[in-house]
C-alpha cells in the first residue's frame, strides 16, 4: 500500500514541491541582504536599547543546524523502525515546507518592523557618545543587524524545526488518540523538542539580542508554521490513524485495496465528518 502511495505522487508533484522550497530559499536570501525600515528612535525611549552587547549562547549556525537535523533524524529513526518511505517522504516535504515558509515571513516582518534590538545604543554608538541627532556612527552592518529584532529569528526557527518534531513524534506515537493516551512516556518523549526550543528562545532576551515580545511573537510564528504544514500531509493529532500520512488515503482509494481502506477508515472519516464514531 505504501509503495503504490508514493508511485501515485508522480515525479511533476514531487519536483513542484522541490521548486516551491528553493524559490522561498532564494527569496529568503534576497531579504537577508534587504535594508530594514529605520524606524525613528526618541530620545526618551533610548533607555530601552541601552543594554549591553554580548556574544551568542546559542550562535546563528547552531539555531539552523539543530532545527534542520533534529528533525531529520527523527524521520530517519522512524524510517529505519518502520520502513515505511511514504511517511519519510511526506515528513521531509512537511518540514522543509515550515522551515523554508517560516524563514522568509519571519525575514519579511523583521524588515517591515525595523524595531531596534536591547542592545541597539552600543551598536549606533561604539564609543557611548551620542549625537544630538542620534545619528550613528557605527559599522554600517552592525547597526543594521540592530533593526532586526521584531520578531526573534532563533526563536521562529527553532520552533519551527523542533515545534514540527514535537508533533511528528506526537502524531507517530499517537499521544492525542484513543490509541496512545494515557501513556505519559509518549507525551514526555513529544514535549521534549518543545522544551529545547524554548530554552533557545529564553537565551535570546538573556543575551540582550531581543526583547520578550521579540522572542514571544517569533516562537508562535514557528510553532504555528509547524503545525500548518504538518496539516497539509498528515491527520490532525487525535486522529485514530494520526501516525500515518494522508497520501496513502488517496493511494489506497485509487487502487481499490480493501484491507488499506479498512486500516485508514479513520483517515477517510476525518474527510467525511458525517462519521462521528471514528474520531474523537
Amino acid at each position: 500500500m505504501s509503495n503504490m502511495s508514493l508511485k501515485n505522487q508522480s515525479a511533476a508533484t514531487i519536483a513542484g514541491e522541490i521548486g516551491i522550497r528553493l524559490l522561498m530559499l532564494f527569496l529568503f536570501l534576497i531579504t537577508e541582504e534587504m535594508e530594514p525600515f529605520h524606524r525613528v528612535i526618541q530620545p526618551e525611549e533610548m533607555w530601552l536599547y541601552k543594554n549591553p552587547r554580548s556574544g551568542d549562547t546559542v550562535p546563528t549556525v547552531t539555531v539552523f543546524s539543530i532545527s534542520i537535523l533534529v528533525p531529520l533524524s527523527v524521520i530517519l529513526i522512524f524510517f529505519i523502525i518502520q520502513k515505511d518511505r511514504v511517511d519519510s517522504v511526506q515528513a521531509v516535504l512537511a518540514v522543509t515546507l515550515t522551515l523554508c515558509l517560516n524563514c522568509l515571513i519571519t525575514n519579511t516582518v523583521k524588515l517591515a518592523v525595523g524595531r531596534p534590538r536591547p542592545d541597539f545604543f552600543w551598536r549606533c554608538f561604539p564609543d557611548g557618545k551620542s549625537t544630538p541627532d542620534l545619528k550613528c556612527t557605527g559599522d554600517p552592518n552592525t547597526i543594521t543587524e540592530g533593526r532586526k529584532s521584531f520578531p526573534s529569528g532563533h526563536s521562529s526557527v527553532a520552533f519551527a524545526g523542533l515545534g514540527f518534531t514535537a508533533v511528528y513524534i506526537a502524531g507517530k506515537l499517537q499521544c492525542f488518540s484513543v490509541k496512545g493516551q494515557g501513556v505519559s512516556w509518549r507525551l514526555c518523549l513529544a514535549i521534549l523538542p518543545l522544551w529545547c526550543g524554548t530554552m533557545i528562545a529564553i537565551s535570546r532576551t538573556e543575551d540582550y539580542k531581543h526583547h520578550w515580545q521579540d522572542v514571544l511573537v517569533g516562537s508562535m510564528l514557528g510553532l504555528a508554521f509547524s503545525y500548518l504544514c504538518y496539516r497539509q500531509y498528515f491527520p490532525a493529532l487525535n486522529h485514530i490513524n494520526s501516525d500515518k500520512p494522508l497520501i496513502a488515503v488517496k493511494g489506497a482509494m485509487e487502487n481499490g485495496d480493501n484491507t488499506a481502506m479498512q486500516e485508514l477508515t479513520g483517515i477517510v472519516s476525518e474527510r467525511a465528518p458525517s462519521d462521528n464514531t471514528k474520531y474523537l
